[in-house]
């Protein structure tokens, strides 16, 4: 019995240690979800913490609206540019490679920026080359957060769920932006500016000691990576396109809303500063919600993805129709939380759809042209809505939900809800 007792207890011990590493594990991978979703986090408030902060700045640099608004523009463009370049260097050489130094140049891009609007009289062209830096590291490291989940895991519903927490993180970044930007400001107000560098440096820690990302072969050369990618682009182009569009026009339609939002609060209702973030907090607090519950229901089932996608769609197309008949406030609120559940549930649907459908050698470079496309939209949006408030606001929500419909048949028809691969 004492023989058969002691068995016992080291099978007992053995099942313990299994279980406790594989708890160890789980809480590892947490905590490394944690931390790459600081990354949009941060990448976000970088950008649309100093929206509140432009007329100032106008008013301390000596400067005219549009130059403070290439403050923004610079920031989105650069990014455009660099982020497929990223993309392929991180199927190449390997994810947090080229995230960790992309974090780095975007805090050196914020000190350049803040230490010459503290110290220098003439500090705009050289803000705007600390911008410049900041787009490029942000290129380098919202962009590779996508296939990095993909890499991380292997189950599909964990995708889906960790990309559900990135997409709220995202959303998270543009609720708090507005806030903390005038609070920032109010104190100082180049104070965003030094802000930068301390959440970068904050990123980068998490990066280094609590994500340990798969190890990936070294991809193959320029040549025959260009090669094989276009093979991918042609045996999945259906699919591909339609996601990439949907995407922009979903930024293209959050951020003109946002703009409009912004511009309205203040001159029809009288709304500024701290009080007009937390009014846009609102719906972008509805869409980062529904961001993290998609992210959870979504699972492995891509059928699923497609349906909940073309929901959201639905629910945005009528909800900017709509709002081009009514002018109260809080029914205008109303209306775009709406929308921005609509928005908030479709993008971890189109994030899980582009990263597990993708083979992980090309997963980054594919990623990475969907990130473009989001780009895109933040950066034409509130120049196209700036220009239609001009002539109507009623064709603002007339292109806005024409827009979604299109959204919507794109979906329909575009997206394939099975699993791609290249044979």
């Amino acid at each position: 019995m004492e023989y058969t007792g002691t068995l016992w207890e080291k099978y007992v011990s053995e099942e313990e240690r299994k279980k406790k590493k594989k708890e160890k594990k789980l809480e590892d991978k947490r905590w490394a979800v944690v931390s790459i979703a600081s990354i949009p986090l941060v990448m976000t408030l970088g950008n649309s913490m100093l929206i509140p902060v432009l007329p100032t700045m106008e008013k301390e640099l000596d400067i005219t609206p549009f130059q403070s608004s290439l403050i923004i523009t610079v920031y989105s463009v650069v990014a455009i540019i660099f982020i497929p370049i990223a993309g392929y260097l991180s199927d190449r050489w390997g994810r947090k490679r080229v995230i960790i130094p992309s974090l780095l140049l975007a805090a050196i891009g914020g000190v350049i920026s803040a230490f010459t609007a503290w110290q220098l009289q003439n500090a705009y062209w050289l803000i705007l080359i600390g911008r410049t830096l900041q787009g490029i590291g942000a290129a380098g490291a919202f962009p590779i957060v996508l296939p990095l989940i993909g890499d991380m895991f292997h189950s599909e519903d964990k995708v889906s769920s960790s990309l559900g927490i990135i997409e709220t993180a995202n959303t998270l970044g543009k609720v708090l932006s507005p806030i903390l930007g005038a609070v920032f400001a109010s104190v100082i107000w180049f104070l965003p500016f030094f802000s930068i560098p301390v959440f970068c440096t904050i990123s980068v820690l998490m990066m280094v000691f609590l994500v340990k990302s798969p190890k990936i072969e070294e991809g193959p050369k320029l040549n025959e990576f260009l090669r094989k990618t276009k093979k991918i682009y042609k045996h999945n182009r259906r699919w591909l396109k339609s996601i990439f569009f949907i995407g922009g026009i979903l930024m293209f339609i959050l951020f003109g809303v946002l703009f409009y939002l912004s511009s309205v609060l203040e001159s029809k209702y009288g709304i500024g500063n701290i009080k007009k973030g937390f009014f846009l907090a609102i719906p972008l607090g509805a869409l980062c919600i529904a961001s993290y519950i998609a992210g959870k229901a979504i699972k492995e089932n891509k059928s699923l993805m497609k349906w909940v996608t073309f929901i959201g769609l639905i629910l945005l197309a009528i909800s900017t129709v709509v709002l081009s008949f009514f002018e109260s406030l809080w029914l205008l609120i109303g209306l775009f939380v709406i929308g921005g559940i609509g928005i908030g549930i479709s993008l971890p649907c189109l994030d899980s759809l582009i990263t597990s459908g993708i083979e992980e050698e090309f997963r980054g470079t594919i990623s990475s042209v969907y990130s473009s496309m989001r780009f895109i939209g933040v950066a034409f949006g509130p120049p196209i809505i700036a220009i239609l408030m001009k002539k109507s606001n009623i064709l603002i929500f007339y292109l806005l939900g024409g827009l979604a419909v299109l959204c919507v048949l794109v979906c329909l028809f575009g997206i394939k809800p099975e699993k791609h691969t290249v044979r």
